[in-house]
């Protein structure tokens, strides 16, 4: 855990991600990587000795083969509380609306119902377990989909909803994830979505597998581009055509 807790801690200190008096709702799917982070910011609490209130969210889509009794137990013994927020999101997306492309309007019901469990909850901070994998994914699917240079910050203020987004795992390549998973015995619970592992997001994780089998360095060096702003060199905006 210690990469785990070092590359968090990095993170941290960059962008200023958590305070003394924060009050942190990480957003719990079962997956490696959000199970992962509620471990390493339980830990974090005593290793970076800040003072700050730890919860877990669980935004049940309604598929009704949700796994939230393994969660329930990996919090419990944590000793840290988890809310299991029920929806019916799977029902509205996949049956009254019935979207060919679900997943956009998924995530936004389901952040929706996240943050607002959030706020009522009283938190300060939403934590996301995006890593550095999830960072170069989505700028290439902004490149391939919306013909623009994008993807997510490490930190933003939302202020429609009043609270503070982190992602204390973008300095973390899912590879590492991996690794610190099966050393500490972290149970997953399987994702109910019927079209998991068929989404855009999937196509382009195997485009950068397939760069890093041409040169092994490459998604290192894509991530690196991203971390330091002052090497880009872009067209100018004002730039006449």
């Amino acid at each position: 855990m210690r990469k785990i807790l070092g590359a968090l801690r990095r993170a941290d200190e960059r962008f200023s991600m958590i305070a003394p008096g924060d009050r942190v709702a990480v957003g719990l799917s079962g997956g490696k990587d959000s199970m992962l982070l509620l471990y390493a910011l339980h830990l974090y609490q005593n290793y970076a000795k800040k003072d700050y209130d730890l919860l877990a969210i669980t935004v049940d889509l309604g598929f009704g083969n949700y796994a939230t009794d393994v969660m329930q137990k990996y919090a419990d013994t944590l000793g840290i509380s988890l809310h299991i927020l029920k929806t019916n999101i799977s029902e509205i997306v996949f049956g009254i609306r019935k979207e060919k492309n679900p997943c956009s309007l998924c995530a936004k019901m389901r952040k929706g119902a996240f943050y607002e469990k959030a706020k009522e909850l009283a938190c300060t901070k939403a934590a996301f377990a995006h890593h550095g994998d999830d960072v170069i994914e989505t700028l290439l699917m902004s490149l391939m989909y919306e013909g623009r240079m994008n993807t997510f910050s490490p930190k933003s203020y939302l202020s429609r909803r009043d609270i503070t987004l982190i992602r204390p795992f973008v300095f973390l390549r899912e590879k590492d994830i991996v690794s610190a998973v099966k050393r500490q015995d972290i149970p997953i619970a399987k994702n109910p979505c019927p079209i998991d592992f068929s989404t855009k997001r999937e196509q382009a994780k195997e485009i950068v597998d397939y760069l890093n089998t041409l040169y092994s360095g490459a998604a290192d060096n894509m991530l690196n581009a991203i971390k330091t702003a002052d090497t880009y060199n872009l067209w100018d905006k004002d730039w006449e055509f």
